[in-house]
């Protein structure tokens, strides 16, 4: 007890209990979607770049000299990359910022995209194309992280799905506008002009980006940095089910799409299906357009109705499962046109569908390893890729012909190694989904 000045005493102060840190509740509107069209426009860009070589692959063979196999190399390799640097990117996205990883992605991008331009020799092209893979993992994450600063919890999954429809846009841009400027300027010009086009974004994140409402542009970050370890963070992350789910719906239901529109869908159509090259085009062009539908159907159906995650993502894996069984088992292995429009349709789904795994990992973990679990999930469906390219190409290397040709039933054949990576991402969502409450 303590005298007053008049000699009399006083009760102690109580103790008040510090007061726990309450984040404001997203506000959404157009501040949140300026914030978040600056943010897509990097993974715009990222797509353009991706996807730049699918529509060079003839010149690249010519200009480096190389064969079919060492060609798959720029994939497969950018892939890999791509899956790698998942979890690296979401550290950095916690701990400096999406702001700062969106203009260190674009600077990559750049460089290596301007090295492939003036490549003449295959080493230094995949050296390059390894360096662009690196700026463009940086992308996605960061835009998802903006988004969740932005917008309420409950549109998260139409501004995911709508952000995915960017990256659709951006494969159509290549498809459209780089094909033709690459049989008109040339190589190099082309390829520089889309390095050069980074110098724009860059400035635009640079100098409008927000990351988050009540932060100006030099915010280094719109949460606090993790206080934890890196390793202690990733092991949090991945100890949360609902991370690991995420990760094996990724896994799951993105491969099956991104194998065949990757590189294999091609060469299925036409030496395995007989179809030409501009047949074969018009097909593909079914995909992008059937995947940009069910986006925006995807987008609103889980946005109104989390619960309906699980049960679209089964139906996604066992229509594609249903499909590619009824276009494999067709007698000869050469299923009619009308099977081929339904599985190309059906497997516009994947993409859409993946994302509903970033679903999973964001809703069950805290702001602070937001980035780390996205990560881990968006590694899933890169590894289940990588694994479908290189069972699929090992199978047909074996099934080969005398000239090196693949008949209709090599690609039935190589074509049934999907089932595997099917089945065990199957027999893994199954197992999580009590575990993370679904």
């Amino acid at each position: 007890m303590s005298a007053d000045p008049v000699g009399t005493t006083r009760p102690p102060s109580p103790l008040v209990p510090p007061q726990p840190l309450v984040r404001p509740v997203p506000p959404g509107g157009r501040a949140a979607w300026a914030a978040w069209a600056v943010g897509a426009s990097v993974y715009l860009l990222a797509v353009v770049h991706r996807t730049s070589l699918g529509v060079a692959g003839l010149d690249a063979a010519a200009r480096f000299g190389i064969g079919a196999s060492a060609l798959s190399t720029f994939a497969i390799l950018q892939v890999l990359v791509y899956a790698a640097m998942q979890i690296p990117v979401g550290l950095l996205v916690d701990r400096q910022g999406a702001r700062r990883v969106l203009l260190l992605g674009v600077l990559l991008m750049s460089t290596g995209q301007l090295a492939f331009a003036f490549a003449t020799s295959f080493g230094p092209a995949l050296a390059s194309r390894a360096v662009l893979g690196c700026g463009d993992a940086m992308t996605f994450i960061s835009v998802l992280r903006i988004a969740a600063h932005w917008f309420p919890a409950a549109r998260n999954p139409l501004i995911a799905q709508l952000t995915g429809l960017v990256g659709v846009g951006g494969n159509l841009v290549t498809t459209v506008v780089l094909a033709r400027a690459l049989h008109e300027q040339g190589w190099t010009a082309t390829f520089a002009a889309i390095a050069l086009a980074g110098a724009g974004i860059f400035a635009l994140v640079g100098l409008v980006l927000r990351e988050g409402p009540g932060h100006d542009r030099r915010t280094r970050r719109s949460t606090p940095a993790p206080t934890t370890s890196v390793g202690r963070q990733i092991r949090d992350a991945w100890a949360e089910p609902g991370t690991r789910l995420g990760l094996w719906v990724h896994f799951t239901t993105a491969f099956p799409a991104s194998a065949f529109g990757l590189l294999w869908g091609m060469p299925y159509l036409v030496e395995g299906q007989g179809m030409s090259r501009t047949a074969a085009g018009g097909m593909l062009t079914l995909l992008v357009v059937s995947n940009m539908a069910f986006a925006l159907l995807f987008g609103r159906t889980v946005s109104r109705s989390p619960r309906s995650r699980m049960p679209l993502t089964l139906a996604v894996i066992t229509a594609t499962a249903l499909c590619w069984a009824a276009a494999l088992g067709w007698p000869g292995g050469r299923p009619p046109l009308w099977l081929l429009v339904v599985l190309i349709t059906v497997m516009g789904s994947n993409g859409p569908a993946s994302l509903v795994g970033l679903d999973y990992a964001r809703s069950h973990n805290p702001a602070e390893r937001l980035g780390t679990a996205s990560g881990i999930a968006n590694m899933g469906g890169f590894v289940g890729a990588v694994v479908t390219l290189l069972g699929i190409g090992v199978l047909l290397d074996t099934l080969a012909g005398a000239d090196g040709t693949h008949s209709a039933e090599a690609y039935r054949w190589a074509f049934c190694w999907q089932y595997v990576p099917l089945a065990v991402g199957t027999a893994m969502i199954l197992r999580l989904r009590r575990r993370a409450g679904h």
